[in-house]
C-alpha cells in the first residue's frame, strides 16, 4: 500500500489543484494550518529530491522525519520478530511535544 501511495503521489503534484488527495480537515474547517499541514506536499517534494521546497512545506515535520522513521523501523523490526513494542512517552515528554506542536502551529499561521 505504501509503495502504491508513493507511486500515485510521485505522479500527482499536490501543489496543483484537481487531484484525489484529501485536504486537511482542520485547514478545511478553520482556514488555518495545523502542525502537519503540508506533509503530503513535503513527501512529494522529497520524492522529487527537492529538500529545500520540502523544508518550506513543513520544516518541523521534515526535521522530525529521521526520528519518526527510526521509531517506525524499530516497531516494524520487532513486529516481524513476533515481539510487541509500545513506546510510551512520559508526562514531561508529552507536555513538551504538545507545547512544540502548538507553538509550531501558531508560528506558521502568524508568519
Amino acid at each position: 500500500m505504501g509503495a502504491a501511495a508513493a507511486a500515485y503521489l510521485y505522479r500527482t503534484d499536490p501543489h496543483q489543484p484537481g487531484h484525489l488527495l484529501p485536504r486537511c480537515p482542520f485547514n478545511w474547517a478553520t482556514g488555518l494550518l495545523c502542525p502537519v499541514c503540508g506533509a503530503t506536499r513535503m513527501a512529494y517534494d522529497l520524492l522529487h529530491a527537492d529538500p529545500v521546497r520540502a523544508f518550506h512545506d513543513n520544516a518541523l515535520l521534515l526535521l522530525c522525519t529521521p526520528f519518526l522513521l527510526a521509531v517506525a523501523g524499530r516497531w516494524a523490526a520487532l513486529g516481524l520478530r513476533g515481539r510487541r513494542w509500545r513506546p510510551v512517552l512520559g508526562a514531561r515528554a508529552s507536555v513538551a511535544v504538545a507545547v512544540l506542536l502548538v507553538a509550531w502551529a501558531v508560528l506558521r499561521n502568524v508568519y
